[in-house]
């Protein structure tokens, strides 16, 4: 799988005559591109960079073009798209629907969460964000933490499958401990919320 991937990876560099950090120019276009359509999983880019630039500078530049992705989809959305994505998410309202319920309960925590953790696309968590009671601030924040942890989980696998032989304890280690404050940082601050809400 590995030589698949890298064999596959080559190709598309040599023939767009991309080396370096120049694989920025291809990527970031295709990372708004997955941000509004998401006809490719991420995963993809993160692998080409991760190939091309190695692990640390790949989950770097992964991160980068995944928060301007992010912000311009959410952008766009927000203040040029939003009625007309408003309507068209009333089809899909029965599927994502409790989805927006927790980004109106839980704000910045359900998109962390669901960039973490794949099982909505990229471009729903966005759209749905634009729609909900998220401020762009808040927004923000939430997609550089969340886009880091999903960034850093796939960049573990990628590593283990494009550079079998490199050690990634400490990025696995660090990974681990990053979403463990992240979840002692929840619950922190819901049971400070719920003992406010008694002592109201």
């Amino acid at each position: 799988m590995g030589d698949l991937i890298n064999n596959s990876i080559d190709w598309l560099l040599d023939t767009l005559g991309l080396s370096g950090f120049n694989v920025i120019f291809i990527t970031m276009p295709l990372a708004v591109i997955q941000g509004f359509l998401g006809i490719f999983p991420f995963s993809t880019l993160i692998f080409l960079h991760t190939s091309t630039l190695g692990v640390i500078n790949g989950m770097l530049v992964s991160w980068l073009v995944s928060i301007v992705s992010a912000i311009v989809v959410y952008t766009c959305c927000r203040y040029w798209f939003a009625d007309w994505f408003d309507r068209r998410m009333q089809r899909f309202a029965g599927r994502y629907e409790k989805w927006r319920k927790y980004f109106e309960e839980y704000g910045v925590w359900t998109i962390i969460l669901l960039r973490t953790i794949p099982i909505v696309p990229n471009n729903v968590i966005s759209f749905l964000a634009s729609v909900s009671g998220i401020k762009p601030g808040p927004y923000a924040i939430s997609s550089l933490v969340g886009n880091l942890s999903h960034i850093g989980m796939f960049s573990i696998i990628s590593s283990s499958i494009l550079f079998p032989d490199q050690d990634i304890s400490l990025l696995t280690g660090s990974y681990i401990a990053f979403c463990a404050v992240l979840i002692v940082w929840f619950l922190f601050i819901k049971l400070r919320r719920r003992t406010r809400s008694q002592g109201t």
